[in-house]
């Protein structure tokens, strides 16, 4: 490890950035140093004006430049304490487009298209709270409270706890899914099938979805990440409850 690499980790973890955070800033230096064969703190704005532009040419969507000059300006502004221009560098426009939201009766197909029980389950999750991938499967037994009828979602986006409502329907789903699927030694919602202390990843909510939007027959784009940030907008707009839930009980199943 580079006595550089070692300061941009120490600096990272000191603010108490998320892991996939420090990942991608980490890989983003290691980028730019092999794209210019040459350490970063021997590198300046041209060099980060001439990177991004590389990245537009290669089709990059603005919201990736804009990572990437994120850790980039994270590495020179707070790791190495030099002055960084916003007006030399300045982060792309970007485009905001309204996600593709599929109507009840295309999430129902999709839902019925499952390949598996478990695939089932985990649509229904992800339609019915409008979480996170990532923290559809980072749920714990312990953050599904079936008295105040909420999901608790801990360290979300931002490392944010907030509750998503919980549907009657999809309580009865999970505890079936719990009797007849999960481990026990298990505290996860959905454990990986490979190790049960550790929880399924992000790319098996990727397949199931996919896979499902192929069976049923879907030509719109199905994503679910779009797909649950679309949810929780409405829900925002739209939720009869405002402010925090205060949990007092766990599903008992």
């Amino acid at each position: 490890m580079t006595h550089l690499r070692k300061m941009m980790l120490e600096e990272l973890q000191l603010r108490n950035y998320a892991q996939n955070t420090i990942r991608h800033y980490v890989r983003t230096v290691e980028d730019f140093a092999r794209r210019f064969r040459c350490s970063p703190d021997r590198l300046g704005p041209r060099h980060v004006r001439e990177y991004l532009a590389e990245l537009f040419r290669k089709e990059k969507s603005a919201g990736t430049v804009g990572q990437r000059l994120a850790a980039l300006r994270f590495l020179y502004v707070k790791t190495l304490r030099r002055p960084w221009s916003i007006a030399d560098t300045p982060y792309p426009k970007k485009t905001h487009r309204l996600p593709t939201i599929l109507s009840r009766e295309e999430v129902a197909q999709l839902i019925d298209a499952a390949r598996t029980p478990c695939q089932r389950i985990l649509l229904m999750t992800l339609y019915a709270t409008g979480a996170r991938c990532s923290e559809l499967t980072h749920l714990k037994i312990s953050d599904i409270d079936s008295q105040r009828m909420v999901v608790h979602i801990r360290g979300g986006k931002g490392r944010k706890d907030r509750d998503l409502m919980l549907s009657p329907k999809l309580l009865t789903a999970l505890r079936t899914h719990w009797r007849f699927y999960h481990r026990k030694s298990s505290t996860w919602l959905f454990p990986s099938n490979y190790r049960k202390d550790r929880p399924i990843d992000i790319k098996t909510v990727w397949h199931a979805c996919h896979k499902s939007a192929k069976r049923a027959g879907l030509q719109k784009h199905v994503h679910p990440t779009l797909c649950a940030t679309a949810l929780r907008r409405i829900s925002m707009k739209t939720a009869p409850i405002s402010g925090p839930f205060r949990s007092c009980s766990v599903m008992k199943i």
